[in-house]
């Protein structure tokens, strides 16, 4: 794994940058974004709210790109089954900020915990990272077992969403 191109394997899953040519092609050209990405997309991804992401990714400069949207490749089937990844590189307070989504079909089997480990695993053995931030909606009950699961601390809670923190152990 390069550190412009990483890849992160798991039991179950491949986490890779979503590539800037993919994104451009999604939603409407689903075949041409899965011909980049060498993989099949799952029924249910993207989902609607990372639509509006993807411009963003599309323009990241290279060395960005990996502090954007990765997807999560199911190994079993091959398929893309969700997306993580980050709100930008991190900044001068060594934060980076991290979310989330497993494709409907594929939810409640362990997924979203599986990927959230390994990309924050990844994470902090990036030089400049020291924090990782998380949100969620304060009724996700699936999301809120997943980062206390990780082992995010609640920090708040503005209107409707939960505030969510890691530190690494340096």
């Amino acid at each position: 794994m390069t550190m412009s191109n990483p890849q992160v394997r798991t039991q179950h899953l491949t986490l890779l940058p979503l590539d800037p040519e993919a994104a451009s092609a999604l939603p409407d050209e689903r075949d041409r974004a899965a011909q980049i990405i060498g993989a099949e997309l799952s029924p249910g991804w993207p989902a609607r709210h990372l639509l509006g992401v993807l411009p963003r990714q599309v323009a990241a400069p290279p060395e960005h790109a990996r502090y954007g949207i990765w997807v999560i490749v199911e190994r079993a089937t091959g398929e893309v089954i969700g997306d993580i990844g980050f709100f930008g590189p991190p900044g001068p307070d060594a934060t980076l900020e991290v979310g989330y989504s497993i494709a409907p079909e594929r939810r409640r089997r362990g997924y979203a915990t599986e990927a959230a480990r390994a990309i924050v695993t990844w994470a902090f053995e990036q030089p400049g990272v020291r924090t990782i931030l998380a949100r969620c909606d304060h009724t996700n009950e699936p999301s809120i077992r997943i980062l206390a699961g990780v082992g995010f601390s609640r920090t708040g809670q503005t209107d409707e969403q939960l505030h969510w923190r890691l530190d690494s152990d340096d």
